[in-house]
């Protein structure tokens, strides 16, 4: 013992040691101390042990309710010790060492505390061993592992060793006469030990993955007090709308005016068929109770998803009467018109106020995912829509929040998520810095974009979303999960009760037809034209090619100047490669559409060779020309062309006559109407009655006209073959008894019922268009065949239909899903529904020729893009599009076997990956009745669930896996660990920081790490989500293998596999911003890890 009478756990001998000295068997105590904590005890369970007996009295009202609980920080309970004074490993074994510091309690110590806070702030400490003598010391050391001096990260202290016998009697009454006053302690005793139950005994899984949540949303749950969401006397929850919208879609709309409220706007990006419209009536009506204004755009062709809805238009279908909706509405080519009326709600555009909305809907807003421009018009400068509607809607006039709706998925482009965030932002790139730390918002998806072509590097053999993910920045995590809602159709089905809501129909196996062109085999085959049309040089649209060598730098310099710094010549090759694309589109779609396409193409030919012989004839000295009379006409393209933008590669350049060498240009004219004019009356000579493929589509529609359900929905890209197909359907469909209907982007006709677009699709599907409302509607038939356009391919619920048919395959597979996501919906009355699809050749590599589309899809990734975007050279640009036709391909190749959910798309980004705010509204509902419990229990608690995999698989009941989440979900450990020291930047590497996931298989393997967050979540939702009791025979077969938790070297080892992990992905994440993001800076060293010690745990998850 020191000869000093101060005890300061520095240099003159600390607490600990000078109480295991005196203390002494059958020892009587008295302490006053502001916090004890069970690893004190712990330290001192030796001689604590044979005392006789303890009065421990509170110097702070730590367990005191009465004065003000919202003030009290659970964590002052202080019967943990602080996170620095533990090493991590041993915070495992605190549910042994809570049960042994319960027990003694309950036999040795009474314990009271002080009522005021403040009050006593001393600490003491008095010892009267069985022999009389006193021992005593006053001062500052709490009664916790650092106070006492017992850890490495020890306290200075300042206290004095009592040595007078009468300082000794006089401290002993001064603790009695408190310890007595009534007025001034009171009991603690059973409020302690209940605290202390929690840190032993089983806890229920649900309330495990609720604490665990309730921490990682720690700061969520705090802006919701600021923010008063959805306050209750708005009479929001009243509505109508509201009291229509199942469970997960009320999550998404609480979600969604969350974000708005927070950033000023939101994307849903809810897959189809789950209701993103009537979310979108609920986020408004909230807007609207607030007193705001609102304005809906969106595309002409869902004009009556919005218009039935508008109490202006006192439409008899609407549902929603008592709501009274009063937003504006207007169409996407609205933006940019200043004058004229709009169809939407008959609005003069001329004396409009654009920028009086509070509230901005945009219905399928990834068309406007284009840079918003200005392009030079009759000499006049002029807005492209995209910036029409961020300069005159959303940054004019007063304050606008922005919503966007879009099932459109982040494909291998950024751009187009960028673009939609500028709305958000209003284009500021700093705009997320003070609520996100994301400091610019370009550069994270410019930094995102470059790891995602690096990872799509067909070089790369770690090309998998485990390395995708783990190379993507943070701040792109942050920026998706802040600004977005995105659930899936399988999210859907495994976290919502699906009896409350309906169900999806069951997908049948596609079937896959292989028609050739002519029943009687006289037409050349689909790939034999593929190949004869590749030789094609359509010369008609190279005018370049013929330039005189002198000439050249004239029209170098003309397009350098007038169409974005491109020379023609590549342009023309582009306009080439999209032309011979086109004629095989064209002849996959019908013989009636490629003779067509044949037709026209030839009389372009006919028209440039007539004026090129009357030049020559007339021998002018110039005579100038454009390009663009030469383009395929509108109705040979398809109605929804992702392509738009490449067909005006270059059209508005002129060239003159006098410059080409013309001889030579109409010599290669003449050869390609040759071959043209064989192919074309080789096309004339397919009749319908000829056309196998129509004869097929027949042979479908009469097996199903047989069924109780007959009707098929037939989709095309074409107007003119949608045209086709009705009018030799249509006598044919009447004779089979059966009515039929055709819808396009220009035309609508029906056999039955009014021929307007709206009624064609109430009649083909009266039940989910709500027929019977509409008294000026037939009621007692209905349309059975509808042949229709992509106009339709997005927005519309026709699920009374069960049958689809895609007449033509989209070569883009995300537009196939959403043609499908018509008939494919939730809460569908059909148990289940069948695809079917018309391909032209069994050999999809040589379905389209690659070479020509990637070099189209490269003209569409330049042309549109400006400086800033192209990051990538054109040879990666080159490699990224190769990569991304055969991508394509590979998932229409899958589309033949099964039906895909975009989320389920391999090698893609989904937005759902991204966002957790799923679990935020999750939590949000569960701390309404549980909020006390969760902010008051300790960390460090555990819950133990069996693997659906394991021995004890069969003891889950009520939630169903499948063989891929079995091989996934296998024994280990789900930890979820704090950084003790984390400082600001700690976000662009670690989304979710200070918290990190990590699941540890127990074999050591480290199945995800912390940048899978929201898989590891989602896997502790299933395992744990409605389990309000412990699974008791594991937690018994746990306690006996750990000794009652005393043992625990197989889940110390796996822990420190989690932080070594951890550690890892950090550094590696922290060291990739250096290198590829200009705006990186170095972590601050005390925010770095180094290892186990820089964690705290805050509750882990056994799965056995």
């Amino acid at each position: 013992m020191s000869d000093s009478l101060i005890r300061d756990n520095y240099n003159k001998g600390n607490m600990g040691d000078f109480l295991r000295e005196i203390i002494a068997q059958n020892s009587e105590l008295s302490i006053v101390s502001a916090y004890f904590t069970i690893f004190a005890y712990h330290h001192l369970k030796k001689p604590l042990s044979t005392i006789k007996h303890l009065r421990f009295l509170f110097g702070e009202p730590t367990f005191i309710r009465s004065i003000d609980p919202e003030k009290v920080n659970s964590r002052d309970f202080k019967i943990e010790d602080e996170s620095l004074s533990i090493p991590l490993a041993n915070k495992l074994i605190q549910k042994a060492t809570a049960r042994e510091c319960s027990e003694w309690i309950k036999e040795k110590v009474e314990i009271r505390s002080m009522v005021k806070p403040n009050f006593l702030h001393g600490k003491m400490y008095h010892i009267q061993q069985e022999n009389g003598v006193n021992h005593a010391v006053a001062g500052s050391s709490n009664f916790t592992v650092n106070g006492l001096g017992l850890s490495e990260n020890k306290n200075i202290e300042l206290n004095m060793v009592i040595d007078s016998n009468r300082d000794l009697k006089e401290m002993l009454e001064w603790f009695n006469s408190i310890w007595n006053d009534a007025t001034k302690v009171e009991d603690v005793k059973e409020e302690v030990l209940k605290y202390l139950d929690q840190l032993y005994t089983e806890n229920e899984p649900e309330f495990i993955y609720f604490k665990t949540l309730y921490h990682i949303f720690e700061d969520y749950i705090n802006e919701q007090k600021g923010i008063g969401l959805l306050d209750e006397k708005t009479g929001f929850y009243d509505s109508q709308i509201w009291n229509m919208l199942y469970p997960f879609q009320k999550d998404g709309v609480k979600g969604t005016i969350n974000k708005i409220l927070k950033h000023n706007g939101c994307i849903i990006a809810d897959s189809v068929g789950l209701g993103k419209t009537f979310e979108a009536l609920a986020v408004i009506k909230y807007f609207e109770l607030m007193n705001g204004r609102v304005l809906v755009i969106c595309p002409k062709k869902l004009r009556g998803n919005w218009t039935v809805y508008q109490s202006s238009q006192n439409h008899t279908l609407n549902p929603l009467k008592k709501d009274r909706f009063n937003y504006t509405l207007l169409y996407h080519t609205d933006m940019g018109r200043v004058t004229g009326i709009s169809d939407a709600n008959s609005i003069d555009l001329e004396n409009f106020n654009w920028g009086a909305y509070n509230l901005v809907v945009i219905d399928e807003s990834h068309n406007f995912r284009g840079n918003p421009v200005e392009r030079k018009v009759n000499g006049q400068l002029r807005m492209n829509r995209a910036m029409w509607l961020m300069e005159k809607v959303i940054k004019s006039g007063s304050k606008t929040n922005v919503l966007m709706l879009s099932a459109t998925p982040v494909n291998n482009t950024l751009k187009d998520i960028r673009n939609q965030i500028n709305f958000i932002t209003e284009g500021r790139d700093d705009a997320l810095f003070e609520s996100c730390k994301i400091g610019s918002i370009s550069s994270t998806l410019e930094n995102a974009q470059r790891n995602f072509t690096r990872w799509a590097d067909k070089e790369n053999p770690d090309r998998n979303m485990k390395n995708l993910l783990e190379r993507l920045d943070s701040s792109f995590f942050k920026l998706l999960d802040e600004l977005t809602i995105a659930r899936s159709r399988n999210h859907v089905k495994k976290f919502y009760d699906s009896s409350k809501m309906g169900s999806f129909p069951k997908r049948e196996k596609p079937i896959s037809i292989y028609p050739t062109i002519d029943t009687e085999n006289c037409f050349p085959s689909y790939d034999s034209l593929n190949q004869q049309i590749g030789g094609y040089k359509l010369s008609v649209f190279n005018p370049s090619a013929y330039v005189r060598k002198e000439k050249e730098r004239k029209y170098e310099e003309m397009a350098q100047t007038e169409v974005l710094g491109f020379k023609q010549k590549d342009r023309e090759n582009f306009l080439i490669g999209m032309m011979k694309v086109n004629f095989l589109k064209r002849l996959e779609s019908s013989i009636e559409s490629f003779e067509i396409t044949l037709h026209r193409t030839i009389e372009k030919i006919n028209k440039i060779v007539e004026k090129i012989q009357k030049y020559l004839l007339i021998q002018e000295k110039s005579q100038e020309e454009f390009l663009d009379s030469l383009i395929p006409d509108e109705e040979e393209l398809p109605e929804i062309d992702e392509d738009e933008e490449g067909w005006k590669v270059g059209k508005k350049l002129k060239f003159d006559l006098a410059d080409l060498h013309l001889d030579n240009w109409l010599k290669d004219l003449q050869s390609d109407k040759d071959a043209l004019v064989t192919l074309y009356n080789n096309a004339k000579t397919i009749t319908p009655e000829r056309d196998a493929k129509l004869k097929e589509l027949k042979i479908l529609i009469e097996k199903k006209s047989q069924k109780s359900n007959k009707k098929v929905l037939v989709f095309t890209a074409f107007a003119d073959t949608a045209q086709y197909l009705f009018d030799n359907l249509e006598k044919w469909c009447r004779e089979l008894g059966l009515h039929i209907g055709l819808v396009t982007g220009s035309f609508s006709k029906a056999t039955l019922g009014k021929n307007d677009y709206e009624n064609i699709l109430v009649n083909f599907s009266p039940q989910s268009k709500n027929r019977s409302s509409m008294t000026s509607c037939v009621q007692d038939e209905e349309i059975d065949i509808l042949i229709a356009t992509d106009c339709i391919s997005e927005g519309q619920n026709l699920q009374d239909s069960d049958y689809l048919v895609n007449y033509d395959i989209h070569w883009n597979p995300v537009r196939i899903i959403q043609r499908f996501g018509r008939i494919d919906r939730l809460g569908s009355t059909n148990p289940s529904i069948q695809l079917v699809n018309f391909w032209v050749t069994a050999e999809l590599d040589n379905y389209i020729n690659l070479k020509a589309r990637v070099e189209a899809r490269m003209a569409l990734v330049d042309v549109t893009a400006t400086g800033e975007d192209n990051v990538l050279n054109v040879e990666q640009i080159k490699d990224l599009i190769t990569e991304d036709m055969k991508y394509r391909n590979k998932q229409l190749k899958r589309l033949q076997e099964e039906v895909l959910d975009l989320e389920e798309m391999d090698e893609t980004i989904s937005l759902t990956d991204f966002t957790l705010d799923d679990f935020r509204v999750e939590l949000i509902n569960y701390i309404e009745g549980n909020r006390k419990r969760l902010k008051e229990t300790p960390w460090g608690l555990y819950a133990v669930v069996p693997s659906p995999a394991g021995e004890y698989g069969q003891k889950i009941h009520g939630m169903e896996f499948s063989q891929s989440e079995k091989e996934i979900i296998r024994p280990g450990v789900i930890f979820c660990l704090s950084q003790k020291n984390a400082v600001d930047g700690n976000e662009a590497v670690n989304p979710l920081s200070p918290y990190f996931l990590v699941y540890v298989r127990e074999d050591g393997t480290v199945r995800f790490n912390y940048t899978h967050a929201k898989h590891i979540l989602e896997i502790y939702r299933k395992l744990c989500q409605g389990r309000k009791s412990p699974y008791t025979e594991l937690c018994e077969l746990f306690n006996e293998e750990t000794q009652n938790g005393e043992k625990m070297e197989t889940y110390t080892d796996l822990l420190k596999k989690a932080a070594q992990e951890i550690t890892k992905i950090f550094d590696k994440r922290s060291n990739q911003r250096l290198l590829f993001d200009r705006e990186a800076t170095l972590i601050p060293k005390a925010g770095q890890l180094k290892g186990l010690s820089d964690f705290e745990l805050v509750s882990w998850l056994i799965v056995r």
